[in-house]
């Protein structure tokens, strides 16, 4: 299963243009979207993955 981390609750953007994306679940800002980083560090698919859908 690929991870959108748009369609995730924890993703969020950043003020540092250097790493302008960042995951609240792991504490981590980065460049590339955070499921790639997970999934090249782990070797597994971001574990962490919420929804936002139905959440207000």
């Amino acid at each position: 299963m690929r991870v959108n981390c748009f369609k995730c609750a924890y993703f969020k953007v950043t003020w540092d243009p250097a790493n302008p994306r960042g995951c609240q679940a792991y504490g981590f800002k980065t460049k590339q979207l955070p499921s790639i980083v997970v999934k090249q560090s782990s070797g597994m698919d971001c574990m962490k993955f919420v929804s936002k859908e139905g959440q207000l």
